[in-house]
């Protein structure tokens, strides 16, 4: 297993950001005398973070802090409570403070041979991607932005129903912190009380009939503050609000655990292994939803998804499958 730490514009703000990490009232005089540079130093060093949407407040007389403090992303700490079969598997992790995306990151890696089996998380994604080209907002240090790269043989065949199945790898880590109300939305969100938690966006690259090459981007909200959620265009959910105190380097090694030996065993089991675990979390089992593609829609009752993870529609009593894509779901009121 190898760590990689990628350099970025933020690296230079780290030691200023880990003094400040607990939450607590810190001097400028005392932050200079920590980091050795002076307090005009450290105030220059302040205005960065701020630029980086962290919220740093200032408090006459005595310093500065940043409410509720900061868990920093730590691969020591990943390590420390992730699987044995998942740590087999994970061949790199890599810790970036700030990419453009992360499934951007590892699809050049995937491109050059090196990405299978590598996990790269990022503080922050300046152009985080969703699914059918939304932005995915993420903010410096809340929430996870995580990608996995994994080859398959036997082509895109051989990956269908991968974004549900992936769904129910993100639900599991979740039950290991008792986090209540987790759904499903099909094809490929995690709902808490109705609400959007964390998507999940597949890219493949390399010959989709043999040997392909699969990036799984997974972002999930957790300490979002409500003015940076303006941009965010759909009810969402944050892990924070709903079950506080829930470390994020524990929560990435628990969805490593839970999604690793999945990757590894996919080719074989495919998606009927994870099938009635994901009906059993359906969000809209039973319910009368919209499909939309382009111009196109159906209405109809969801009662539940195929083998393949196709999303099985009753339309006035006949059902038909529908797959992925450019098809997005609603539900009806």
């Amino acid at each position: 297993m190898l760590d990689t730490i990628k350099k970025s514009p933020l690296e230079p703000l780290r030691p200023v950001l880990e003094l400040l990490a607990d939450g607590e009232t810190h001097s400028g005089e005392a932050l200079g005398l920590a980091l050795g540079v002076s307090r005009a130093a450290v105030w220059k060093q302040l205005q960065k973070l701020e630029q980086y949407g962290l919220a740093l407040e200032s408090i006459k007389g005595q310093g500065y802090r940043l409410p509720g403090g900061l868990e920093l992303l730590s691969s020591e700490k990943i390590y420390s409570t992730l699987g044995e079969q998942a740590g087999v598997l994970l061949r790199e992790l890599m810790l970036f403070d700030e990419v453009d995306s992360t499934n951007t990151e590892l699809l050049s890696l995937m491109e050059e041979g090196r990405g299978h089996g590598v996990a790269l998380l990022s503080e922050r994604q300046s152009a985080g991607r969703g699914r059918r080209g939304r932005q995915w907002v993420s903010p410096y240090g809340a929430g996870i932005s995580l990608s996995i790269g994994w080859e398959f043989n036997g082509g895109v065949q051989c990956l269908e129903g991968l974004s549900l199945a992936v769904g129910v790898a993100i639900a599991r880590a979740l039950e290991r912190f008792s986090v209540p109300d987790v759904r499903l939305k099909w094809p490929n969100d995690v709902w808490c009380r109705g609400r959007k938690l964390s998507g999940v966006l597949l890219e493949l690259k390399g010959d989709l009939t043999d040997r392909c090459a699969v990036v799984i981007g997974i972002g999930l909200n957790s300490g979002l503050r409500s003015e940076i959620a303006t941009a965010i265009d759909q009810p969402w959910a944050d892990l924070q609000q709903v079950k506080p105190g829930i470390s994020r380097n524990r929560l990435v090694a628990a969805i490593l655990t839970e999604l690793l030996p999945l990757l590894y065993s996919y080719t074989e089991q495919g998606f009927v292994a994870y099938r009635e675990a994901w009906m059993k979390l359906d969000q809209f089992a039973g319910q009368k939803v919209t499909l939309q593609a382009g111009s196109q829609t159906w209405s109809g009752v969801a009662v539940g998804v195929s083998e393949k993870g196709a999303l099985k529609l009753n339309m006035d009593g006949q059902v038909q499958h529908f797959h992925g894509g450019e098809i997005s779901l609603r539900g009806q009121v």
